[in-house]
């Protein structure tokens, strides 16, 4: 069974990730969605939360060949302890390719684990911290964000 690991912050999780999961799905019998840390950016949203978040709208989109789960430990460690056999990374643009090509290198030197790249196409210009940006500045995101998402965050259920 070929399992693909798709790991991020995702916060907030937005129509971008959701169209690598899209994508995903149709490559590997299961995708693992794993909601990490990173020690670069302060948490806006409890993850757990987000995890509840992210589940409900995989049922809503009838996506039932994906997994959640949150972990504290190293990615390729996550991704092996749930018997993923690539790890998979979306792309936005060039810089996103070198940086995710070298992490990808040593991914594969330490935990003989290959990567897959996903363009994010015409979703390229999306990310989690300018979404935020946007919102804090009152602008609509409505085309950024599932709308699990967005009524999450118009209920004001904000954390972080």
């Amino acid at each position: 069974m070929e399992i693909g690991f798709y790991a991020g912050s995702f916060d907030p999780f937005t129509n971008g990730h959701l169209h690598v999961i899209e994508k995903s799905v149709k490559i590997f019998d299961k995708v693992i969605i794993g909601i990490g840390d990173n020690p670069d950016k302060k948490r806006r949203f409890d993850k757990n939360l987000m995890k509840n978040l992210i589940e409900e709208l995989l049922i809503n989109r009838k996506l039932t060949n994906v997994e959640v789960i949150c972990y504290e430990n190293m990615t390729v460690d996550a991704a092996k302890s749930n018997n993923a056999t690539f790890l998979v990374r979306g792309v936005r643009n060039g810089m996103d390719y070198d940086c995710e090509e070298n992490m990808a290198s040593i991914n594969e030197e330490v935990a003989d684990i290959d990567t897959i790249y996903i363009r994010a196409g015409k979703l390229g210009n999306i990310s989690s911290s300018m979404v935020m940006d946007l919102l804090e500045h009152g602008k609509d995101v409505s085309k950024y964000l599932p709308k699990e998402i967005i009524n999450f965050i118009k209920e004001g259920e904000k954390y972080g």
